[in-house]
This record gives structure tokens, sequence and C-alpha cells, in this order.
């Protein structure tokens, strides 16, 4: 089970670069996003029965909202308002596929404790968590609540800390004392984050740390052109990075959570889950948006997670 922010991504991609105050030709879509979708979107793209918790506007781009999840075959619960717009958020992607992003307040950021199906979330195994709930209150509270039902019920939790600026905004401490009480079981940074929550750059340091912060917790630290760092009980592993030309950044980590997620609460092994998740990001940036369109390209590592969840006993995908 996700809960979080489900919001639209404005997508602008300059071909060449962009001085201030001047003008070039690109791109410009509108394509569904929110990290906490992203994430729940790829877990069910790789196989995993996914459900979503996540509050709209009573508006067209709410609409949409739910009829996208509903083609993702993401099982979904909505929370709707007149009070707010649905969630949006304008991408800026560079001509060397970096992105930079400009965050509405949309009726995601102000989900209730009260709203939550709590008999639901004390019925779910896994509650995967991103720091977009916690930069603000509210949705603070009501994530903070759904971390505490989920886990009173003995399910497992990840967490994605989401930003580093605004990791650095907020302040450490206090973004800390926001998530470290919570138990979570499993970390996804990236190598910003880690190194905002952490001061250090190397990715053992980086973990250890980490492991102190939020203990008994694993770190599965995204490094982008350079793969992955696994670290659980004291003890790192690097992954090397699958080959991707970068095209555009947006999502890839959510996409390597939901699928490490959808291949490790399977049972398949924590490296083997981290080796195929960083295909999928890598598949993520050679193409714009955070969950675009699947293709034949991703059919040979869907191919080889469905082979890798077999193996660990747990029949076809999705069973």
């Amino acid at each position: 089970m996700v809960v979080g922010d489900y919001a639209w991504d404005v997508l602008i991609r300059g071909n060449t670069e962009l001085l201030a105050g001047g003008d070039i030709y690109g791109e410009v879509q509108l394509a569904p996003g929110g990290s906490a979708a992203n994430a729940a979107v790829w877990a069910r793209r790789c196989g995993l029965p996914t459900r979503f918790i996540g509050k709209i506007g009573n508006d067209r781009f709410g609409r949409l909202a739910q009829d996208e999840l509903m083609e993702e075959d993401v099982r979904a619960v909505w929370l709707s308002t007149d009070a707010h717009y649905t969630g949006a958020v304008a991408v800026w992607i560079d001509h060397a596929g970096q992105r930079s992003m400009v965050s509405g307040k949309g009726a995601d950021h102000y989900l209730l404790p009260s709203e939550l199906p709590e008999a639901l979330l004390g019925r779910t195994g896994h509650l995967h968590l991103s720091a977009w709930s916690f930069f603000g209150d509210p949705p603070r509270a009501a994530a903070r609540r759904a971390a505490q039902v989920a886990k009173e019920a003995g399910a497992t939790l990840s967490f994605d800390p989401g930003s580093f600026q605004l990791i650095a905004e907020t302040g450490l401490e206090t973004f800390v004392s926001f998530t470290a009480d919570l138990g979570i079981d499993l970390i996804f940074p990236n190598a910003e984050e880690g190194e905002a929550l952490t001061g250090a750059t190397e990715p053992e340091q980086v973990c250890q740390r980490l492991a102190e912060l939020y203990p008994g917790a694993a770190v599965a630290l995204k490094l982008d052109a350079e793969g992955a760092y696994y670290f659980d009980g004291g003890v790192g592993t690097h992954l090397g990075p699958a080959p991707g030309r970068l095209v555009d950044a947006t999502g890839a980590g959510d996409a390597f959570a939901g699928a490490f997620l959808a291949a490790r609460l399977r049972g398949v092994p924590p490296l083997e889950a981290a080796a195929l998740a960083n295909r999928v990001s890598a598949w993520v940036i050679e193409r714009v948006g955070a969950r675009p369109a699947l293709d034949r390209a991703i059919g040979p590592v869907l191919a080889d997670l469905d082979a890798a969840v077999r193996a660990a006993g747990w029949g076809e995908a999705g069973d």
C-alpha cells in the first residue's frame, strides 16, 4: 500500500540551454506523476498487487487521475475535495536531462488523519511513504498516522526522503524528528538526499550514518549513473548501473523503489531486487516522464523480474 501524493507533471524539456530571459524550442506535455503514485504504479507494473491512497480535487484533473490509476490496475482509495485543485508540478528538464521541479500545493497536500481508511491500513503487509507528505502539515499528520496504524498491525514500512533541498529548508533535526520514530524498515535516498541527511558523500559512510538515524533500517542508496548501493546489517554492496542514455531523470528514483519493492516483497533477495530495479530505472531515464507507456524494450526486464519471483517460490508475478 502507498499513501501520498498524486499530481500531474507539466513537463518542459529544452533542446538547448535556456539563457536567462531567452527563448528556445523544446517539448511541453502533461504526464501523470507524484512520487507516491509513481512508486505505486511501478510496483504494480512489476507485478505486485498495489493499493494507493491519495487526495484529489473535484475537478477534471481529478477525474483523469482516477481513470489513469484504473488503467494501471492500481486499486485506489480516493479522498476528494472542492476546496483545492488536484496537484500539479512544473518539471523543468534541461538539455542534459537533469530535472528541477516547482510543486504546487494541490489537494494531495491537504490529506487529514481523519480521512484515512484505517481498517484498510491495518490489513496491509507493507506501507510505502514519500517525504513529500512530510514537508508540511497537512499532510504530515496523516502520513504519520498511516505509518502508526500499519506498523501496529505488523506491516513493514519503506520511505523515500523526497528532496534534498526541502530537507535542508525543513532543517535536518526537524526532518529526522518527523521520521525517525516511524519504525522505517527500508529507506530509498538518492545521493543528494543521503548527503543532506548525513553530511557524508561516500556511499558506505552515508549508509552507516543513515542506519544510526533510522535504527534497523536497510538502505537502498540510488546513485544515478553509478548504480546503487545496498546496505543492511552493517554490510554494504555496490551494484553497477544498467546501461541507459539519460533523456529525462524524472521519476527514475520512484521507479527504482517500486520495482525493488515488487521484487523484494515477494521473496527476491535484496541484491537481485536492486539489480532489477536498476534496470527498470535505466529504462525510465531514456524516456520522458515518470511513468512512460510500456514498450517492447522493457519486456526482458519484466520477464527477468517474473523469473526471479518464481524462483523465490511465489509462482507467477501478481500471485
